[in-house]
């Protein structure tokens, strides 16, 4: 493992960048801003390195970036409703930072914020061990919450994510990884990319991208992706879904029995060969096909579609809506999440 400075921050914290490697040669590089994944380094079908990730190679870029790019997201990834929430017959009130919403923990969510960072290897492999300690009334949110995160890059050419959480009050939490994906190193954009997603459902929403509570069946939908399709195949059709996000935004119901790890999507790109399996115990994934530009490195930009977040979460607004799956954390309990990226090629 490598350690090295990344950049200092205008009040004079040092951020350093971590790089993890496996016996493969599969690389990523990590900073403890955001517990950020700001490169990632896998071999297509003839064994050439492309960094499939998007990212930048200086903290102010990260520092001014409001696209949550490579960061974990949280206390709560995706939209709560105007920001507001009832608990225990009390009436929650967040930070909006997405008209009208509060969108991925609001405006100092936990991607803006610094982790302890400890590096460790073993049998597995090398990884980090974050922790953040999320005061009480932070963005809004009851209770001091004592977050945990481990990447591990195994030799496996997996990436293991492990979250832990625990509360001094009820709260509530949902956390993911919000990686931007291209399988072709963003060389080409991901409308060829062949997408899966273990899910008969998925949740509509309405034109600011909050679900509207229904739970609509896949079948007959641009939103069918049981069998695997290119993503760019239905991406333009004029379908209401599609319209108001202009692309895909939406989080599938992923079919699965209880809290199990289990197989959630698998995303391939058919010229290089690299294929990206994602395992995880969440209920829901997000398909966020990047719907407008991007800037990246050196000031690249990306036009709409040519990256792509896979986020597996608990469903948006869920406090809002009791049919969906209980985002409350209490006292005494733990919340556990594990998300499982795997790569290899065909």
């Amino acid at each position: 493992m490598i350690v090295k400075q990344f950049g200092i921050t205008p009040d004079g914290a040092i951020i350093n960048e971590y790089t993890l490697s496996n016996r493969h040669g599969l690389e990523m590089k990590v900073i403890n801003y955001g517990c950020t994944i700001t490169s990632l380094k896998v071999p297509d079908r003839v064994g050439q390195f492309e960094n499939v990730v998007l990212g930048y190679d200086d903290l102010e870029s990260y520092l001014n970036s409001s696209h949550y790019i490579g960061s974990v997201v949280g206390r709560y990834a995706n939209r709560i409703a105007r920001g507001r929430f009832m608990l225990d017959g009390k009436e929650q009130i967040l930070s909006i930072n997405s008209l009208p919403h509060h969108l991925h923990g609001g405006a100092r969510g936990f991607d803006k914020v610094i982790w302890s960072a400890s590096p460790f290897e073993n049998e597995m492999g090398e990884g980090i061990d974050f922790n953040y300690l999320s005061g009480d009334n932070e963005e809004g949110y009851p209770g001091n919450l004592n977050v945990y995160i481990r990447y591990l890059v195994g030799h496996e050419n997996d990436i293991i994510i492990l979250y832990l959480a625990e509360t001094d009050q009820p709260t509530i939490i949902n956390l993911t990884q919000h990686s931007y994906f291209n399988l072709s190193g963003g060389k080409e954009n991901i409308m060829n990319h062949d997408l899966m997603i273990h899910a008969h459902h998925f949740l509509p929403v309405d034109e600011t991208i909050i679900p509207t509570g229904e739970i609509r069946h896949v079948h007959g939908t641009p939103f069918d992706f049981r069998s695997g399709k290119l993503i760019g195949r239905d991406i333009g059709l004029r379908d209401d879904q599609l319209l108001i996000a202009n692309g895909y935004d939406h989080n599938w119901i992923l079919t699965k029995e209880g809290e199990e790890l289990s197989h959630a999507a698998s995303l391939n790109d058919p010229i290089s060969g690299r294929l990206l399996d994602i395992h995880t115990t969440e209920p829901g994934i997000q398909l966020y096909t990047s719907n407008a530009s991007i800037a990246g490195i050196k000031d690249t930009i990306y036009p709409a579609h040519t990256w792509l977040c896979l986020e597996t979460q608990h469903f948006p607004d869920s406090p809002n809506h009791i049919g969906f799956p209980s985002v409350r954390l209490e006292p005494g309990n733990q919340f556990r999440s594990t998300t499982i990226l795997k790569f290899s090629t065909i």
